[in-house]
């Protein structure tokens, strides 16, 4: 069994868009929007913040108040959609109960959706001609490619269908030619579809789901899951001490995809900025 090393791989792939930035000469910023006082998004959004300093990015925070309104959450959207100075948008999710997600992801400009969360860009993801992808699918196909594996051909199975993670995944490994069953909470004998999977992603958010007796031998298995168990211990959607000793190759939690998800965001703001200049 070999550990996949988010935080190296990650690193990797910060340091290449760190030289491909100054090789370009950019100048590119991100602005991140960040509604309340969730603490998980706190932290994500301060190691987005440092991510952007290791790349040479610069990074735009707009930390507002719980009870702002949609409408004014809309038109410091439009303000950032015509700034020169901000190549991406990223608006920190879950926003509080009373803002509709939906119309926030809507108003931002397809050219700046670093989060490739906007219909444009999901539709672009559907058939294949895409420019950004969502960060978490994207950082996934990264760890997996770090094995030295080819996709093409293996039996994958994804667990979960959000919009976030499950349905772009699916997309993804079926770009690469994978025979792709996704998973979800009506799945009929679901050990048994997980058993025949050469690459398992799990993307359910909860502790401990996927078991020993669901995991084929030699299987590649990827945790995208970001749980606390009873202890108040992150952990992620696998059993990792019992699953380990049967895969080929697993991602730990913490230190797995977490750090590959900011990375890809990294390279969609690069991305955004080159569109940006082709478009004029």
């Amino acid at each position: 069994m070999q550990l996949i090393d988010g935080k190296a791989v990650s690193a990797a792939v910060k340091e290449r868009i760190r030289a491909e930035i100054e090789r370009e000469g950019f100048d590119i910023g991100l602005a991140v929007i960040i509604v309340g006082n969730d603490p998980a998004s706190r932290v994500y959004v301060n190691n987005k913040k440092k991510a952007c300093e290791v790349c040479g990015i610069r990074s735009y925070e707009y930390a507002l108040p719980e009870e702002t309104t949609l409408e004014q959450l809309l038109e410091l959207i439009d303000t950032l959609n015509s700034s020169k100075n901000v190549n991406g948008i990223l608006c920190q999710l879950p926003l509080p109960k009373h803002i509709d997600e939906q119309k926030v992801i809507a108003a931002i400009s397809p050219l700046k959706d670093v989060d490739a969360f906007s219909a444009v860009n999901v539709g672009h993801i559907m058939i294949g001609d895409y420019t950004f992808l969502p960060c978490t699918p994207a950082g996934v196909m990264e760890l997996i490619h770090s094995t030295g594996t080819d996709v093409s051909g293996k039996q994958c199975v994804v667990i979960g269908r959000s919009n976030i993670v499950g349905k772009p995944m699916a997309m993804l490994l079926l770009h690469e030619n994978g025979t792709v069953t996704v998973c979800h909470s009506r799945t009929k004998d679901l050990a048994e579809v997980c058993r025949r999977a050469d690459i398992l992603v799990s993307a359910v958010g909860k502790a401990d789901f996927v078991t020993a007796d669901m995991v084929k031998d030699g299987a590649i298995v990827i945790d995208v899951g970001m749980n606390r168990n009873a202890e108040g211990k992150l952990c992620g959607d696998v059993k990792f001490d019992e699953v380990a000793p049967k895969c080929s190759h697993i991602t730990p939690v913490p230190g797995g995809v977490g750090p590959m998800t900011i990375a890809m965001l990294m390279q969609n703001t690069l991305m955004a900025k080159r569109l940006q200049v082709e478009n004029g």
